[in-house]
């Protein structure tokens, strides 16, 4: 009996560490990603210029939109609806919601891309006022209707509680974006110049929008290899699938229009959520586009927006990587934890999502604001002083957007869409105010945009976190989530700074210095993290690697 015991509690506890294994699991491919993307981005701001970045970046914005309409909202209303079916033994029912999610991209990513085709030249004469946009707008549009199929089996994976399949293709599809974006840009953006030569034209932009559209030709073969890589394993699980049909004894079956009625309601409210979330970047992007040019700075804007976009937040990305896949592998295992009425599991996931991610963005925010310099200076060539400044300024916007995140994850996976929506909307609000006022009675340029982002994101974390309170009873955890990780960064800060300059006294290369500086920061803050007691043994069990990282700290008597 005791022998039962033990083993049912070792089952318990494989299960409860399974969260933070699947989000970790991807964290890391999230993480690899966004290192793959600050890889060749380096090349692409070096072939097309802050200017082409520019063009790329507002590509993006009205890219994002459509996005999120077609392929960013199905990954987790998918994995939502199948994980509460799988919970119930209902096979066939998981079936039938992946056959109408594909239904529904189908629909939303072809008018999504048709909106983006036909609408190219106004998004980027009338509302942006950049008409050479139109051209990465364009080669655009077919991606959104591949990401609308990627989204949906990638939610349809995670449903299923295994963030394998999603991690393995966002890796596969940043290598293969990688690889087309830097030929193709380069490709394009020298014939282009051509042109440029011949018509006498040097210096208009055009050679560095073509090369900025040779990016987003990239981004749509990127999605495709991996949308053909996820259509493999699908039919390889396909045969599972259907025995656990066949054995499907729950006597539930669910009408497709009743699946598709679910699907949209668990659709839409993530949609309306996630597109106030990003349309402050498309209206900070036309606010101050149409500021800049009642100013004839123009071409200012542009370059400035292409900082913008392709270093400030190439750089603040990466940390904020970790609380998005802590979102995506939040809402199935949370899901499954109301569908079973486990309200004490709920609770203690939320602690570890939000933990998990201060534990990241806190020492992340004090190495970008130290490092602002060296890294921005080994990364990018050229003149990187409005970049520095921008991630000086704007680093804490990682501890509030990560936090945003993983508190809006909580909220859908419990059920409660409207609320960050109203959220949203309300933080919108106070955010373009913020903007306006930075913008035109302080006259900050840019870098109004930096600060009314972080505006944005704080109003949401209050809001947030009111509402996660009042729902769930649940209690914020402060010192070990906030306070510890607070005090081991601000004594990494300082031994980062120390390090970066020591080394640099000695070897005279920023290179070197910056590597090493960070390394120290890694050893110094995670060292401080034991001593202090924020990492216990049970908790570095759970971990990915965990299990070798405390053999090595019992090794150097850490621990």
């Amino acid at each position: 009996m005791e022998s039962k015991g033990r083993s049912r509690a070792r089952q318990a506890s494989a299960k409860e560490s399974n969260f933070v294994v699947q989000g970790s699991i991807l964290a890391i491919a999230s993480i690899a990603v966004r290192i793959i993307g600050i890889a060749y981005r380096i090349p692409m701001i070096n072939i097309i210029g802050d200017e082409g970045m520019g063009y790329y970046g507002t590509a993006f914005n009205v890219y994002n939109i459509a996005l999120l309409l077609s392929s960013y909202s199905l990954p987790l209303a998918v994995s939502k609806m199948i994980a509460a079916r799988l919970a119930g033994g209902q096979y066939r029912n998981a079936d039938r919601i992946l056959r109408a999610a594909l239904c529904y991209a189908t629909a939303v990513g072809a008018a999504a891309c048709a909106v983006i085709w036909f609408g190219a030249d106004f998004f980027a004469r009338e509302v942006f006022f950049m008409p050479y946009a139109a051209f990465a707008l364009k080669t655009l549009a077919p991606t959104v209707w591949i990401m609308a199929y990627l989204g949906v089996f990638r939610g349809y994976f995670q449903g299923r509680q295994t963030m394998i399949p999603t991690a393995c293709s966002q890796v596969f599809e940043q290598i293969v974006n990688a690889i087309i974006s830097i030929a193709a840009g380069s490709f394009l953006f020298n014939e282009a110049l051509k042109v440029e030569v011949m018509r006498g034209e040097t210096g208009s932009g055009y050679s560095n929008a073509w090369g900025a559209a040779g990016g987003t030709i990239g981004t749509g073969s990127g999605a495709l290899a991996a949308l053909l890589f996820l259509l493999v394993l699908f039919f390889l699980y396909r045969n599972t699938a259907r025995q656990q049909i066949r054995k499907d004894n729950s006597g539930v079956t669910e009408g497709y229009a009743s699946i598709t009625k679910i699907l949209f309601f668990t659709v839409v409210p993530v949609i309306i959520s996630s597109s106030i979330y990003n349309v402050n970047s498309v209206l900070d992007n036309g606010i101050l586009a149409h500021n800049f040019a009642g100013m004839g700075r123009e071409s200012q804007f542009v370059t400035d927006w292409g900082v913008y976009t392709g270093k400030y937040h190439l750089l603040i990305n990466v940390p904020m990587a970790v609380s998005n896949a802590l979102s995506s592998s939040l809402i199935p295992s949370i899901s499954r934890a109301v569908a079973a009425g486990d309200k004490k599991l709920v609770r203690k996931r939320v602690a570890a999502a939000i933990r998990f991610s201060m534990l990241i963005a806190i020492p992340s925010t004090v190495g970008l604001t130290v490092l602002a310099g060296p890294i921005n200076n080994l990364l990018f060539s050229g003149d990187n002083e409005l970049a520095i400044r921008m991630t000086l300024y704007g680093s804490l916007a990682v501890v509030f957007y990560s936090l945003s995140t993983v508190s809006n994850a909580i909220l859908q996976g419990i059920d409660r869409m409207h609320l960050p929506i109203i959220h949203a909307l309300a933080a919108l609000v106070i955010h373009i105010g913020a903007l306006e006022v930075m913008a035109l009675v302080f006259d900050l340029g840019i870098y109004s945009m930096v600060f009314a982002n972080i505006v944005f994101a704080l109003v949401m974390c209050v809001l947030n976190h009111r509402a996660i309170r009042k729902n769930l009873r649940y209690h914020q955890e402060i010192q070990k989530t906030f306070l510890i990780p607070t005090a081991a960064s601000a004594v990494m800060g300082v031994c980062t700074f120390l390090a970066y300059k020591g080394i640099h006294a000695v070897v005279k290369s920023n290179a070197v210095s910056t590597l090493f500086s960070i390394l120290a920061a890694v050893v110094v803050y995670g060292i401080l993290l034991i001593r202090l007691k924020c990492l216990t043994e049970d908790e570095l069990h759970e971990m990915p690697g965990g299990t070798r990282l405390l053999s090595l700290f019992r090794k150097l008597r850490l621990m």
